[in-house]
């Protein structure tokens, strides 16, 4: 007995063992990727130092060699000084004849240094500006290239500058990362950003880690949308992206227009019904677009990561002080139709805000979106290189209406003339949540650090479809995650896209 219990504990002791050496060897891999994508980013943000610096240097390089060839001739030219002095105690020669005997290895005709100064001018610029560029951009940035089609990976097609026009004229831009094989045979997938965002939050994270890359490496035809007003949708029919009459939109017009314009386009593409996944904002067009019974015809099922439907008890101090301090419609009285974080109007004013509130702002990403679990650092500024995108102001605008009032309707023209106009009745109408469809599959992923999408609003939600069909709707809850663990976060592959994945695959 005593025998059994030695090997017993022996036995737990080598498990034991095994499971530290697991560890050890997951963690050592995570600081090895860390430290690739840290340097990976500092190469990419100081690309044109690097390029520059290595122009300088090739054409420094000539300069010294230049520079040695002088004091070479220099020497040169002392020796013939003392050889002339030899000589002329002997026989008279004059100092040319010496020179014409000699011959002057340190002469340079001005068409034959002008040529060597264009020479070395232009392998300074091939080897320092050329091909520090390449270094940088190609070899760094092959995720974003993929995106743009410079590069077409193996395992997928990369199709790019899709156009799908909405009813109201807006042009919006699609990227599709199709798998090789039979075209037409892969399951449509629609992935949908959030507001401040676009289709590169898809492709933040490494091809490994990607949804969209997992998609398609489980054989699904993926479609990554980017809405009215970010910078690959920036086109309108009629008008300029700088009038007014362009940015005259709320999430409103993504459900009436921008949702049915490219599920109908992707149905028309593949013959097939799509599943999709929206994120943040993009959960919130859905939910709205379904409640109303829109598009239900072209879909499969749908994923809602972070969603987004009531917002009153958000816990992002940034958001609520920028809807109680209207904020967004003192901009708009201003005349500043596009609200862009990284312009000076909007930028102004959440620095007066940050300052005259106790709102800590020294990191505005965790401020804003809360304290994310699984998010590198050096992929934020990644994030920052091509985020955040464009917003309309009156979009903003609405989201603050439903911070403010607790309510799901549409655009509030705070004027009773005015709604009676648009809607035929002096209040704006609400979207039912009630209304969703019982039988649409919906996976709802969500977690207990967001500041947006807040665990007591997602309950409301979760609350408003208790009745849906048991089999139809699996929900998880990520305790540790905030917003943006769900499109950026190291771990959610694991976390999130395998189980997604597997739902969509029981569709």
């Amino acid at each position: 007995m005593q025998r059994l219990r030695n090997l017993r504990l022996r036995s737990i002791s080598n498990s034991a063992s095994a499971a530290n050496l697991k560890r050890k060897s997951l963690n050592s891999w995570a600081a090895i990727q860390e430290t690739y994508f840290s340097t990976k980013d500092t190469f990419e943000r100081h690309r044109v130092v690097f390029t520059v610096g290595t122009s300088i240097a090739s054409v420094a390089t000539a300069f010294l060699g230049y520079s040695l060839r002088h004091v070479h001739d220099t020497r040169v030219d002392e020796r013939l000084q003392s050889i002339e002095h030899a000589m002329k105690s002997n026989v008279n020669l004059q100092h040319s004849e010496i020179k014409d005997i000699v011959g002057r290895p340190g002469g340079c005709s001005i068409p034959a240094c002008a040529a060597t100064a264009g020479t070395a001018l232009l392998i300074g610029y091939g080897l320092g500006w050329r091909g520090g560029s390449w270094y940088t951009t190609k070899k760094f940035r092959k995720e974003q290239m993929k995106l743009l089609g410079q590069i077409k990976p193996r395992r997928w097609q990369m199709l790019g500058n899709i156009k799908v026009t909405t009813k109201d004229g807006y042009v919006l831009n699609m990227h599709r990362i199709l798998p090789r094989g039979k075209p037409g045979s892969n399951i449509p997938v629609v992935l949908q950003h959030g507001l401040f965002m676009d289709g590169v939050t898809w492709l933040l994270l490494p091809p490994s880690q990607s949804l969209a890359f997992l998609l398609a490496d489980n054989g699904f035809d993926v479609w990554i949308a980017n809405s009215r007003g970010t910078k690959y949708s920036y086109q309108h029919t009629s008008f300029s992206s700088n009038s007014s009459d362009y940015w005259n939109w709320s999430w409103d017009e993504l459900v009436a227009y921008d949702l049915p314009a490219t599920f109908q386009y992707v149905h028309d593409q593949t013959r097939q019904k799509l599943h999709y996944v929206g994120h943040s904002q993009g959960t919130l067009v859905a939910l709205a677009a379904f409640s109303k019974d829109q598009q239900l015809d072209k879909l499969r099922s749908a994923a809602l990561l972070c969603p987004i439907a009531y917002v009153s008890q958000m816990t992002s101090q940034v958001a609520k002080k920028a809807a109680d301090n209207f904020i967004a419609e003192t901009l708009y009285k201003l005349g500043v139709f596009e609200f862009s974080l990284r312009g000076g109007s909007v930028v102004k004013f959440l620095k007066d805000m940050c300052t005259g509130t106790s709102i800590d702002c020294s990191n505005l990403f965790t401020s804003f979106t809360g304290p994310n679990c699984c998010v590198n650092s050096s992929l934020i500024n990644t994030f920052l290189d091509h985020e955040p995108q464009p917003s309309a102001t009156k979009n903003v605008i609405h989201l603050s209406q439903m911070i403010r009032e607790g309510t799901v309707s549409m655009f509030d023209y705070e004027n009773q003339d005015e709604n009676i106009r648009h809607y035929g009745q002096s209040t704006p109408p609400i979207y039912d949540m009630t209304r969703l469809p019982k039988e649409l599959p919906l996976f709802v992923s969500y977690g207990g650090a967001d500041a947006l999408s807040d665990v007591k609003d997602v309950q409301l939600l979760l609350e408003s479809v208790k009745d849906h069909d048991a089999d139809k709707l699996v929900v998880q809850y990520r305790n540790d995650y905030a917003h943006a663990d769900f499109v950026m976060g190291q771990n959610a592959k694991q976390d999130v896209y395998e189980p997604l994945i597997s739902f969509f695959k029981l569709q």
